[in-house]
């Protein structure tokens, strides 16, 4: 996993819709992990709670796509440390997935519905309506995973 960028940009640029939700239907994780639907909230939901905060951190990290479920969980790892970290400024910092939660190697809520670290597990982009395309040129040739963390 290497970090290509972290920049700072304005919510007013992010679009919430209906769309992405939509497409996590056609996910193999939908409906079987805390991270997804319908476990997150609505997109209207979402909307409102996007465009409470001014500003967020845009994340895009390059992965090895030979060892995806490795390198997304030390992605997954790493926003939860960056949230960590900026918590002392930020009280109400809240970071989001690129998709599914795969902390666990097997996860656990998908085989019982018991998670073993809920208070880890982050919303997906996807998940809650974000359109990663409307802050972000998508290149499919790339092995990129791209992701938000709310400020303030």
């Amino acid at each position: 996993m290497k970090i290509l960028y972290e920049k700072e940009i304005d919510t007013k640029e992010i679009k919430v819709s209906p769309r992405p939700v939509w497409k996590c239907t056609t996910c193999p994780f939908y409906g079987k992990r805390p991270s997804c639907p319908p476990y997150a909230p609505s997109w209207r939901d979402a909307r409102e709670w996007a465009h409470s905060y001014k500003r967020a951190l845009l994340h895009k990290f390059e992965i090895d796509i030979d060892n995806f479920e490795i390198e997304k969980r030390k992605v997954l790892n790493y926003l939860l440390q960056r949230e960590k970290e900026l918590f002392k400024e930020y009280p109400y910092v809240y970071a989001l997935f690129p998709g599914a939660c795969n902390l666990c190697e097997e996860c656990k809520f998908e085989k019982g519905g018991e998670c073993p670290m809920p208070e880890k597990v982050r919303f997906s982009l996807d998940a809650i309506g974000i359109e990663i395309t409307s802050i972000v040129s998508l290149d499919f040739e790339e092995n990129a995973l791209y992701s938000l963390i709310f400020l303030d």
